[in-house]
């Protein structure tokens, strides 16, 4: 079972540097959190008020999608798996001058396309691509040394991801006619999984162990496998064929048994405690992100709206809420017990997400004004992240350990 509440493998005190370099989780989630604000203050800018950016040519659109995705999704997944691993194998993991140059990776490939400079497309399609291939092998070789096979199946997702991406940029350069849209969609259903997965594995227990008082979950063996094989079935129909009505079955059918699970896993206590809610909350959101894709075959909605109920309500609201809890917790800090404002921000977003997918199913006439609005929430919801984070992740552990 996972574990990543603040515990630590050992307490080595080997001089990696400053304390931001300790452990993956302090610059990558620093680095998301960021590049949050300005990266979606940089897509209103373009999209509300029609500012031009150079972009390499990228249309405005396209760089966004794809900056959500393996810019600010992965830093976090990155943070997240370096950080866990260390647990999960009691191996060493990448810290100091190596995670350095990690970030380094990620950020250069953020900066070029912005940069104003003429870099040619191919140097950040390396650049990006060699981030991902980094990431995952620092990732995959302390699960081999300690043969915890169990772990492949996670770390397998972040090599389709750098194939993804490949496939992106192949698109890009003309090379693969559909590799834009198969790159970023395959993308965004491998992150869909790997968030499944890993909520299969610490929401329950983050439930059990942050509510008050005792509560019984119930797992049911049958959906964490059929809804996996379901989950691939959509992948496949949705981004390589045209066959709508496969495509809606398939989305309904994880929206029941995704439905099912969330129902066994709740209770009312979650309400009173932040980093819990935003577990449930996220995962409502991926749920009515399988339910508005049968929406848009049969009610003809906006494709979109599934798109950003996955992105910006699922992802977003979980990526916030793990980043709270794990800095919380591998700083030496109570995860019980967040700063105020925490509740804000997972708020804001909240409201957000709502904005940006569910009022336009009332007034699709208002379509401009509810993304620039859920737009802006975003930028705050994630600027007091930061605020509330940036002195944790930059300053040692309170209680004097390693990480």
């Amino acid at each position: 079972m996972l574990s990543i509440g603040g515990e630590v493998v050992d307490s080595k005190t080997d001089d990696y540097g400053p304390p931001v370099w300790r452990l993956g989780f302090r610059p990558f989630f620093l680095a998301a959190g960021i590049f949050a604000v300005f990266s979606m203050a940089i897509w209103l800018a373009s999209y509300v008020f029609s500012i031009r950016w150079g972009l390499l040519g990228i249309p405005a659109s396209v760089w966004h999608a794809h900056e959500m995705l393996f810019g600010y999704v992965m830093a976090v997944v990155a943070g997240f798996l370096l950080t866990a691993i260390k647990n999960w194998t009691g191996k060493e993991v990448l810290r100091g001058k190596a995670l350095a140059l990690l970030l380094i990776l990620w950020l250069s490939a953020r900066l070029l396309p912005l940069s104003g400079l003429s870099v040619p497309l191919e140097i950040v399609a390396v650049v990006d691509v060699a981030f991902l291939f980094f990431v995952s092998l620092a990732c995959l070789l302390p699960v081999l040394k300690v043969k915890q096979y169990k772990q492949i199946g996670i770390i397998s997702k972040l090599f389709l991801l750098m194939a993804c991406n490949v496939a992106f940029y192949l698109g890009l350069l003309g090379i693969l006619e559909q590799g834009v849209q198969w790159g970023l969609y395959s993308a965004l259903y491998m992150i869909i999984a790997l968030v499944l997965v890993m909520l299969r594995r610490v929401m329950p227990m983050f439930i059990k162990n942050g509510v008050d008082g005792e509560v019984v979950l119930k797992n049911r063996l049958w959906i964490d496998y059929s809804s996996l094989v379901l989950l691939l079935g959509l992948w496949l129909s949705d981004v390589f064929t045209h066959y709508d009505q496969l495509t809606a079955v398939l989305a309904l059918a994880l929206t029941v048994l995704h439905a099912i699970r969330l129902a066994g896993w709740y209770t009312n206590k979650v309400w009173s405690k932040p980093l819990v809610w935003v577990l449930v909350v996220a995962y409502a959101f991926i749920i009515f992100g399988f339910a508005l894709i049968a929406a848009s075959v049969y009610l003809g909605v906006s494709v979109f709206l599934s798109v950003h109920a996955f992105t910006v309500g699922g992802i977003g609201l979980l990526t916030m809420g793990m980043m709270s809890r794990v800095s919380l917790g591998h700083t030496g800090r109570s995860v019980f017990e967040p700063p105020g404002s925490v509740f804000w921000s997972l708020l804001v977003l909240t409201s957000g997400a709502i904005v940006r997918v569910v009022l336009p199913l009332f007034n699709m006439d208002l379509y401009v004004y509810w993304i620039g609005l859920s737009q802006v929430m975003w930028v705050l919801a994630f600027a007091l992240f930061v605020y509330a984070y940036a002195p944790m992740l930059l300053s040692a552990r309170v209680d004097g350990s390693d990480g």
